[in-house]
C-alpha cells in the first residue's frame, strides 16, 4: 500500500473525502453561506484559491495509493469567520487556525492524522512570520459531524486545552515543542550517522603512497 502527505491543491478539492470540498462552514459566515446555496463548491476553490495566493500552504492531504483519504486544512484566523461564532473565541494572537481535519473511516486509527499533523507544523515552522501555535476548537461529542474536529483526536496528536468549555473547547499545539523534539531528532541523528563514519574510518583507513596502505620501509 502507497501512502504519502501532499500539500493541498485546488486540484484535490473534488476529491476530498466526506463531500469537505463543497463545504464552506468555515470559510464563509451564515448570511453568505445562505446565499450561496448550490455553488459551494465553487466558493470553498475561490477561498483556497484566495488563501494560496494571499498567504500561502493551508492544507495537507493523506494519499493511499492514489486515492485523497484525508485531509487537514488551516489558515489565519482573519480568513476562516465562522471562528467568531464560538464560544471560546478569539484565536490567539500568535496562531492559525486548524479548521478541518478529516481522515476516511476505512483510513483511520492507521497514523495518517497524525502525519499530515505533522506536515502542517513543518511548514509552520519554516514559514516562520511569528507563528507560534496551531488552534482549533474541539468537539467533545466526538464524530457528531463534520465541520468540528474531535476533541479526542486533537488530544492523540499533540494538542492541550487551552481553554476549556463543554462542547467546544480551544485546543492548541505549541509550534516551539514541535521544533524541539525535531531538532533533538536530527541531532540523534546526525550523532548516530557520525558514530558510524568514524567506525568506518578506523576499519577503513586511507590509502597512502600510491594507494598502497602498508608502511614503507627505509632501511
Amino acid at each position: 500500500m502507497g501512502r504519502k502527505i501532499e500539500r493541498l491543491t485546488l486540484d484535490h478539492l473534488p476529491e476530498l473525502p466526506g463531500g469537505c470540498g463543497e463545504c464552506v462552514f468555515w470559510e464563509l459566515d451564515p448570511v453568505r453561506r445562505s446565499a450561496v446555496c448550490g455553488h459551494e463548491a465553487e466558493e470553498k476553490a475561490a477561498w483556497v484559491s484566495m488563501v494560496l495566493r494571499e498567504w500561502g500552504s493551508c492544507g495537507r492531504v493523506a494519499v493511499v495509493d492514489g486515492e485523497v483519504v484525508g485531509h487537514l486544512i488551516w489558515a489565519p484566523p482573519v480568513h476562516v469567520p465562522a471562528a467568531d461564532g464560538f464560544a471560546t473565541a478569539p484565536i490567539s494572537s500568535d496562531a492559525v487556525i486548524l479548521t478541518t481535519a478529516h481522515v476516511a473511516t476505512e483510513h483511520r486509527g492507521g497514523g495518517l492524522g497524525r502525519m499530515m499533523v505533522q506536515g502542517m507544523a513543518k511548514d509552520l515552522i519554516r514559514r516562520g512570520d511569528g507563528i507560534r501555535a496551531v488552534e482549533a476548537f474541539g468537539d467533545t461529542r466526538g464524530r457528531t459531524g463534520r465541520c468540528v474536529v474531535p476533541a479526542d483526536f486533537l488530544l492523540a496528536v499533540g494538542f492541550s486545552t487551552h481553554r476549556a468549555h463543554a462542547l467546544h473547547p480551544r485546543m492548541r499545539m505549541d509550534l516551539r515543542t514541535t521544533l524541539s523534539i525535531r531538532e533533538e531528532l536530527e541531532r540523534g541523528l546526525e550523532t548516530l550517522l557520525g558514530a558510524v563514519s568514524g567506525k568506518r574510518a578506523r576499519h577503513h583507513p586511507v590509502p597512502q603512497h600510491g594507494g598502497s596502505t602498508r608502511a614503507t620501509r627505509h632501511d
